[in-house]
Order: C-alpha cells, then sequence, then structure tokens
C-alpha cells in the first residue's frame, strides 16, 4: 500500500512510532526514523531491517525549526516526503484540577505539541507542495471533546485538532492530504512509567496497571481498547492512496468519544 514512498515518523523512538514505522515498512515505505535518542532509533531500524523493511535514522529535536528543515530537504533529495507523523513527546500533565494546576504544566503540552506539529509540518508540506502530492498525517488522543482531570491534554488535543483542519484547507489545492488519529490507551504502550510521567499522583503496581487498563476497556464504546497492530494499520490506510479522498478529519480509533 506504500509501496515507493517514504515516510517521516518524528518521535519514532515510542511505542506508537515503533508500531507504526514497522506497518509502515512492511507495506513498502522506506522510514526515516527521527528522535532524540540514537540507540532507541538505531534499534528499531535494526527490527524493520530484519522485516525486510528500509530505515535510516537521524537525531532531530522537532522544535529546532533550522533542524526540521535540514533533515526535510535530506529526505526530499533521495526521493520526496510522501508521508510526515509527528509523535514527539510533549509533556502532558494530568490527574490535577484545573484549577489548582500550575501554569507551566498547563502550557507545556499545548506550546510542545502544537509548535512540533506545526514545524514538522511546514517542513514537509513546502516539498510536498512541488511533488504535487504527499500525506500529513497528526496523532492525538481525541481529548479536546472534553475529558475531566486530563489536564493540559484536552487543549494541547483542540490544537492540534484546528490546525489539522485549517491546514488541510489551505494545502489541499497542491494535492496534498492532512489527516489525524485519534488514539489513546493503547494496552502495548502503557507501562507504570509512562502514566507516571503524565500523572505524578500515579504509582502503579502491575496489577494496578491492569485494572487501569480494565478500566479502559470498560469505556470504550467497543468494550475494548484498541491494539497498537489497529492504530497502526489505520495509519498505513490514511496514508496510502486508498484513502485519496479523505482530509481535514480525524479517524476515532479511541472509541471513547463521538467523531
Amino acid at each position: 500500500m506504500l509501496e515507493g514512498k517514504n515516510a517521516v515518523i518524528y518521535g519514532a523512538g515510542g511505542g506508537v512510532g515503533a508500531g507504526i514505522a514497522k506497518a509502515f515498512a512492511r507495506e513498502g515505505a522506506r522510514v526515516f526514523l527521527t528522535g532524540r535518542t540514537q540507540d532507541k532509533l538505531d534499534r528499531l531500524a535494526k527490527e524493520v531491517a530484519e522485516a525486510g523493511g528500509l530505515a535510516e535514522t537521524a537525531v532531530v529535536d522537532a522544535l529546532d525549526e533550522d533542524a526540521v528543515d535540514e533533515h526535510a530537504r535530506s529526505v526530499a533529495a533521495q526521493g520526496g516526503i510522501h508521508i510526515s507523523l509527528n509523535l514527539v513527546s510533549r509533556g502532558d500533565a494530568q490527574g490535577v484540577p484545573l484549577a489548582n494546576m500550575a501554569t507551566a504544566d498547563f502550557v507545556r503540552a499545548i506550546m510542545n505539541g502544537i509548535t512540533t506539529t506545526f514545524i514538522t509540518a511546514r517542513a514537509a508540506v513546502r516539498h510536498m507542495a512541488e511533488q504535487g502530492s504527499g500525506v500529513i498525517l497528526a496523532f492525538n488522543s481525541g481529548s479536546a471533546h472534553g475529558s475531566p482531570m486530563m489536564g493540559s491534554t484536552g487543549p494541547a488535543d483542540a490544537a492540534i485538532d484546528t490546525y489539522i483542519r485549517n491546514l488541510a484547507q489551505e494545502v489541499g489545492p497542491s494535492g496534498i492530504r492532512v489527516v489525524g488519529i485519534w488514539a489513546s490507551g493503547i494496552p502495548e504502550t502503557l507501562t507504570a512509567e509512562r502514566i507516571g510521567s503524565v500523572n505524578s499522583e500515579m504509582r502503579l503496581d502491575d496489577a494496578a496497571l491492569q485494572g487501569v487498563i480494565s478500566h479502559l476497556d470498560g469505556m470504550r464504546m467497543l468494550k475494548r481498547s484498541p491494539s497498537l497492530a489497529e492504530v497502526a494499520e489505520v495509519a498505513v490506510f490514511l496514508a496510502s492512496d486508498r484513502a485519496s479522498a479523505i482530509t481535514g478529519t480525524f479517524t476515532n480509533v479511541t472509541q471513547m468519544f463521538p467523531s
């Protein structure tokens, strides 16, 4: 489905990035993996290669405009940029009532999320416009619909949702599609450490972690959480020519909110 396409993934070192990168490579894309930790990127590139895929790695700070632009130029010089996906960690803060949250904790995810989404999308769009085609993919939890005690996550998601819809309208005439995925609480990517990084009040052992996952399952419309493989398959479809009529919208894989 993605044969001959170059796909840039920012923040590829995390669980979601690894799952989507492997799916992209399996479908024929050459994946350009970026992040802040070379060892993580190299391990993922090795797994992609062992499965028969093509992967390149680069340490890129997605908040550094010059670094992102330079990397985008290097990818474009190797046959173009066909897919760009931002999965950079935002520093979300959750578990504290908004009335009690520190300003720095509230704005961090909003600023990091919209800034990295803007910088990476802008870099790709400039090259995609010359090609007359391309797909910008965004990713968040869908919490802009309203999620109490989710702190900065909802406002950060809302900023990205709005940007994606506006960008889609502007670049559509150039043949560029801009689409997003709502997904949250993917069991394979949930760890006690990860949950603790966004909610310092939660210190979970294995049993408590399974309790969180079971609670999330019960909140879903399908009464089960989406798997990483299911999320990756949605990303493959949206990035492929089979979704060529879809732009300016988000696909709801989180199952918690109406689209």
